[in-house]
């Protein structure tokens, strides 16, 4: 019996085009002889759409055009079964509902990938692919992520974290942040991927543009001293917390001084517009020697089960090349193209590597499921509230 599998993409997130372009590449090779595939469009107003066009990646030149000519859904729990049906139903004739076993998000960015979909399909009731909500959530915040790690004996770079209230006074702002870390700095936006927001600066004026930019999409940013002779290193990770395995690690090249979006998705996309992260220019292998590759895969296995990962995800380093020292930059839950490129280098073919992400997903649905998750108690039938209606201090809740 196929697995019906449900794949969710886009939301309201900076990356939502990057998240349809992944998403479509693993429609396109996941294998239809073990599951109906249901694509689930998410808008960028949070909507929920399924259709005949909505797993067709030239749908999406005209987007008002593809939801003109597609149903909006909602996803319900009903006997302990899913199921994604349409928000109107049909006045005559059979609204057509469609059954799901598992939901596989392919997202990328805030409010989709840092957990709070993840919370969402876990509150309907669907086993999901991929992290779990507390893993998601850590994982898109750079600062907690490298707290956490540096914790664990991962190298990561001395960083700040700083506030609206900060950015209220910006020219004190830029005197703690000179003062700490000098120049050249790196500014990022705290929870985003693919680049977005991300700036170099190297004099005073460029500090003041990279914090204006940073603060255009996060309400918190990431301040850390810039390496001038940087190489980046990526690796990914399969697996879950008990058991993990690294891919092969791969170095992008870059036209500007950091990686760039433009450099991540807009060079070499191809004609078909479903190219994402495996378009871009890099090497594989990295051009590192065999005890660096080994350092970096054995760190990335440790960061991934430290922080209680699940299914693939990226680690990125970054090699001072003055002193060849090494350190954890950030992880993606859900990376780009889902690393697949890294993986077939090792033996694991792309459509390999959706098996075992979804085999990891129902593995953990079967271990949760023997978890007791209610407490029987009478304490409804007592007179607890008697007398004190109103009263917020009657009952202690932990």
């Amino acid at each position: 019996m196929k697995i019906r599998l449900a794949v969710l993409f886009g939301g309201k997130t900076v990356e939502h085009e990057v998240s349809v372009i992944s998403a479509i590449q693993a429609i396109m090779n996941l294998n239809t002889e073990k599951y109906d595939i249901l694509p689930i469009y998410i808008t960028k107003a949070g909507d929920f759409y399924i259709g005949d066009d909505i797993g067709n990646i030239d749908a999406y030149k005209d987007i008002p055009s593809l939801l003109s000519r597609s149903a909006r859904a909602l996803i319900i729990q009903e006997n302990g079964k899913v199921f994604v049906t349409p928000a109107a139903q049909k006045k005559f004739g059979r609204t057509v509902r469609h059954e799901i076993d598992l939901a596989f998000p392919i997202v990328h960015g805030t409010n989709v990938e840092d957990g709070a979909l993840q919370g969402y399909l876990k509150t309907v009731g669907i086993p999901f692919v991929g992290c779990d909500v507390t893993a998601s959530a850590v994982g898109m915040d750079k600062y907690i992520t490298k707290t956490v790690l540096k914790e664990a004996g991962i190298p990561v770079l001395d960083s700040a974290c700083y506030y609206l209230s900060d950015y209220a006074d910006l020219d004190s702002l830029k005197s703690r942040i000179m003062e700490r870390f000098g120049l050249p700095v790196i500014v990022k936006p705290l929870n985003l991927g693919s680049s977005v927001g991300i700036s170099l600066a190297k004099t005073e004026s460029e500090l003041t543009h990279s914090i204006d930019n940073a603060f255009q999409f996060a309400s918190k940013i990431l301040i850390e001293h810039a390496i001038t002779e940087l190489r980046e290193i990526n690796c990914s990770v399969l697996g879950d917390e008990n058991e993990a395995e690294a891919s092969e690690c791969e170095e992008p090249l870059h036209t500007d001084e950091i990686l760039s979006y433009k450099d991540k998705y807009m060079n070499g996309g191809g004609k078909n517009g479903a190219k994402g992260m495996a378009s871009v220019t890099r090497k594989i292998p990295a051009g590192i020697s065999p005890e660096m590759r080994e350092k970096i895969r054995s760190l990335s296995v440790i960061a991934f089960k430290t922080l209680g990962c699940n299914g693939v995800a990226r680690m990125d380093f970054m090699i001072d090349g003055v002193t060849n020292e090494l350190y954890f930059n950030e992880i993606n839950t859900i990376p780009g193209s889902l690393s697949f490129y890294l993986w077939e280098p090792v033996g694991v073919s792309y459509h390999t590597l959706l098996d075992r992400m979804i085999e990891l997903a129902l593995k953990r649905a079967r271990r949760e499921s023997s978890i007791t998750y209610a407490f029987d108690t009478n304490i409804l039938q007592q007179n607890a509230f008697s007398g004190a209606k109103g009263s917020k201090g009657t009952v202690h809740g932990h």
